[in-house]
């Protein structure tokens, strides 16, 4: 692992794991750092080059740790600091890095800071959280959580004020206008980078303030924050990165990487769903139609593009009727919705079709970004909707056909969460042992995409053109790099059901021929006439557009 490569997230792909998750290596029912450490090797072979690990610190565990109690300890079910060293160490031993959250708009009610503040209005916390004498203030704010929260305000009678929070009451936001906040959350920064973490994912970064007559997001203040945080970074840890959960526009994520200046990632939230709208539909307008919509970024940043995550499949930044219709397609069922989302896994998602799954897997590696995966979908896990909340798609990894899935020892009734069961799904027919068993599995086939990936960098840091296509259906786009290098690399990908035969316009690589990346397949050379290409349903290929050989080649 090069130490001196501050841009090697750009080329990386991410993994996102839970620790509680993964893997038990006491036998309590609960994953722990120790469990990950011993399936690194499984993550080396994937492929991937950083670990992203949801939060591990001290918590009640309301909100699957997202709700702090203590930024400098481990919670004791996941391990130790010792612990968290060890995994760093073993990772990096490996050439992969490891980013977790940090959790700056709020902590939990049972922090210790909270607990001072809410004690009177004169302490010296008094004004680490953000209090009002009634309810009503900041009402342009949208409710955040509205399936289960009525308001972002929540009387609490030891103080008698309301105190303000954008999401559960029960994770009370930290008011950053007080300085003595920002610089707590730097130390707590600099502590894991210290320890040898190599980033954070910013974990609901556009709220961190309020101001009268907006509706908290996005605000100046927060990119100025964000700059110092960037700085505090930067100035001893140059090839650490800082990511930013901001479900926003792209108009707006944009922000978030300043003049490079701010975050290194953004995470692309409106591309997701409409990769599902596309697919729907049979139609790749919708991509071609987030992608137009995307503004350029600066030098030395780039998106975090992903499939699925931890969280509901949020369809905020849909149209309603968009909503409707793929809450018919997939989410049926009013329990597979939550909040403004839907809570399913990759595979159920798209009907277990492995020709569908590998498309989409196809998109996250070639479309702009660095992709991230979420843990198990790489053999096609499912997912348990009869659990409460985002419990569903966060059971435990399925790694043999033994009992809990190989994830522990312990009885099943003691797991933080039940494994998956169920004859389609189970950890009987799917788990990690019987796909490295088979050559064909998802399991084989993501490795081999993810290394075909690494070895044409065009794919990660090419620049990228859409191209116009004669059907519907294809997206077609190229990825070069801008000065010299590699040569370009087409992609073509069918978002229909049925077989599509489509022409481009690639008289602007007139002379080129094109070879298949998989295979190496040797096309007809480009001349000025539309190019034609013929794809399964669902198919793709990647075509590498070399110079036409000469006649002594």
């Amino acid at each position: 692992m090069a130490v001196d490569d501050p841009l090697w997230f750009q080329r990386a792909v991410l993994y996102e794991v839970m620790v509680r998750g993964y893997a038990d290596s006491d036998g309590d029912g609960i994953g722990d750092l120790n469990g990950l450490t011993s399936k690194l090797d499984h993550l080396q072979r994937l492929g991937v080059d950083c670990l992203w690990l949801l939060p591990f610190y001290g918590s009640p565990l309301r909100d699957g740790g997202y709700d702090i109690a203590d930024f400098y300890t481990v919670h004791p079910d996941m391990g130790t600091l010792a612990d968290a060293v060890r995994l760093f160490d073993e990772a990096h031993r490996r050439g992969m890095r490891i980013i977790t959250d940090l959790v700056v708009n709020h902590t939990s009610d049972q922090h210790p800071w909270f607990q001072e503040s809410r004690q009177d209005r004169s302490n010296p916390k008094a004004d680490w959280y953000v209090w009002g004498d009634d309810d009503q203030r900041w009402s342009e704010a949208r409710i955040i959580f509205h399936d289960t929260e009525e308001s972002n305000w929540t009387w609490d009678e030891q103080r008698g004020q309301f105190f303000w929070h954008r999401f559960f009451h029960h994770q009370p936001d930290l008011n950053y206008r007080n300085p003595k906040v920002q610089q707590a959350i730097i130390d707590v920064m600099t502590f894991w980078l210290a320890l040898g973490l190599d980033g954070f994912r910013l974990d609901a970064v556009p709220y961190l303030f309020e101001a009268d007559g907006t509706n908290g997001e996005n605000l100046p203040e927060t990119h100025q924050f964000l700059r110092r945080l960037r700085h505090e970074l930067g100035r001893a840890y140059p090839d650490r990165i800082l990511l930013a959960e901001a479900n926003q526009w792209p108009r707006d994520v944009v922000e978030y990487f300043g003049a490079g200046d701010e975050c290194h990632l953004c995470f692309h939230f409106p591309l997701m769903p409409r990769l599902y709208l596309a697919a729907k539909r049979g139609d790749a307008q919708p991509i071609r139609w987030v992608l137009d919509e995307t503004p350029a970024i600066p030098a030395g940043t780039a998106w975090a593009t992903f499939l699925r995550n931890h969280d509901e499949l949020t369809l905020e930044m849909v149209s309603d009727a968009e909503r409707d219709e793929m809450y018919a397609c997939y989410a049926p069922e009013p329990r597979m919705r939550s909040n403004t989302g839907i809570r399913r896994r990759l595979a159920p998602l798209l009907g277990g079709h492995r020709p569908l799954i590998e498309l989409f897997h196809v998109l996250l590696c070639s479309l702009p970004g660095s992709p991230v995966l979420y843990y198990g979908d790489e053999i096609g896990m499912g997912d348990t909707i009869a659990l409460a909340d985002r419990d569903g798609v966060r059971t435990p990894m399925q790694w043999s056909a033994e009992r809990n899935g190989g994830f522990s020892t312990a009885d099943p009734e003691r797991l933080y969460l039940p494994a998956i069961t169920d004859p389609v799904y189970g950890y009987q027919v799917v788990n990690v042992e019987a796909h490295e068993r088979d050559p064909g599995s998802l399991l084989n086939w993501l490795r081999a995409l993810l290394a075909t990936r690494r070895a044409w960098p065009q794919l990660s840091t090419g620049a990228f053109e859409l191209f116009d296509s004669t059907s519907t259906a294809v997206l077609a786009y190229l990825r070069h790099q801008v000065r010299g290098g590699p040569h370009p690399v087409l992609c073509v990908a069918n978002l229909a059901a049925t077989e599509q035969v489509t022409e481009l316009a690639l008289s602007g690589w007139q002379g080129r021929v094109p070879h298949d990346v998989i295979s190496g397949a040797m096309l007809p050379v480009v001349t000025e006439a539309p190019y034609e290409v013929t794809l399964a349903p669902h198919g793709w290929q990647w075509f590498e557009l070399r110079p036409e050989p000469s006649g002594s080649d």
